[in-house]
């Protein structure tokens, strides 16, 4: 498997992909074109000079088995809410009391917030059914840590990653139906596409401007308020293995939580490595995350190796595959940390 930057000719291929992710992958809707403009973008970015603020990348993994498939999509924003509004619901406490009559009650409140305005942001993560096995997940969603952690000055310093809420198999999400139904009068579905292709200003336009209080909403809606789809908790996981932590920042349509992490204390950013790309027959050891360093042809594959003095062991194969020659730089890092 190898993870690479995507090419103009992968629009088609991205097309499948967002037709099959269902319901809650917000930047990968089906619209052909806004994907066209993903892929422009990303391209463009690749050829100009470093700004966050235009900084927005996208990477697939395929199968050279299957003749390059397109099994899976990650994304990195290098600075969010900059061109386009930016918003979530931090979630907070409100105190009433009175002494008078001996009450007191803490209620948890819900306000609509732009605080993360100007944070890098992994997104568009997903990857086919059939390959979710033999670490495809942690090499799709960290390869991003290796390109990030080589040009960190088309990254804000602070990274967020918005996880999928909880929705059933038909797309119904129990937070919206008890929030934000209320205010926009459309399926959970059509407002997450609307979303998702750029159309915001009716979040602004519709939604309360005043805390919220979960008191007044269902059961349900509460008991998801910082919860993930059962599909996205493998990759809540993972990022918390990376150093991201949840504080308080929900999706305003899901109620899916948002976690963040410093650039320069995510895992994989700060134990990366350089090293010297040396071919051996066989190889041994932990599973790698090893990159070709390149801005234009970046490109990410696992191998199970150990560091030397002399540079990191890599089959002759692997080396191709990533475009290089022996005795190329390469970025790399254990694709986990150790217990």
């Amino acid at each position: 498997m190898l993870v690479r930057s995507i090419r103009q000719n992968d629009l088609e291929a991205l097309l499948q992909l967002a037709r099959s992710t269902g319901v809650g992958v917000t930047t990968l809707p089906v619209n052909e074109e806004r994907l066209s403009k993903r892929i422009a973008g990303s391209l463009a970015a690749q050829a100009s000079a470093p700004n966050p603020a235009d900084s927005s990348f996208v990477f697939v993994m395929e199968d050279e088995e299957r003749a390059g498939h397109v099994a899976g999509i990650c994304g990195v924003e290098g600075a969010v809410g900059l061109t386009e509004p930016w918003y979530n619901y931090r979630v907070g406490t409100a105190v009433h009391s009175s002494r008078e009559i001996g009450i007191y009650r803490r209620l948890d409140t819900l306000f609509l917030t732009n605080d993360l305005t100007g944070a890098a942001e992994l997104c568009s993560l997903f990857l086919q059914a059939e390959y979710r096995r033999d670490n495809n997940g942690s090499l799709l969603s960290k390869s991003r840590f290796l390109f990030m952690a080589e040009f960190p000055e088309r990254f804000s310093r602070r990274v967020i990653a918005e996880m999928r809420g909880v929705s059933d198999e038909t797309g119904l999400s129990p937070f919206w139906e008890s929030l934000g139904r209320h205010f926009f009068k459309m399926d959970f579905s059509e407002a997450d596409y609307l979303s998702g292709i750029g159309q915001k200003s009716f979040i602004a336009e519709l939604m309360p401007q005043h805390p919220v209080y979960t008191a007044f909403l269902s059961e349900a809606a509460r008991a998801v308020i910082g919860q993930v789809h059962a599909n996205t908790r493998p990759a809540l996981a993972m990022l918390e293995g990376e150093g991201f932590r949840y504080n308080g920042y929900v999706d305003i349509f899901d109620a899916g939580p948002t976690i963040e992490c410093a650039l320069g204390d995510i895992r994989a950013v700060r134990d990366s490595q350089l090293l010297t790309a040396v071919p051996a027959e066989t190889t041994e050891g932990r599973n790698w995350l090893v990159s070709n360093r390149r801005l234009d042809d970046f490109r990410v594959c696992l191998a199970q190796t150990e560091p030397l003095p002399n540079g990191l062991p890599l089959k002759r194969e692997l080396i191709d595959k990533l475009g290089l020659e022996p005795g190329s730089s390469v970025r790399a890092v254990p694709l986990s940390a150790r217990r």
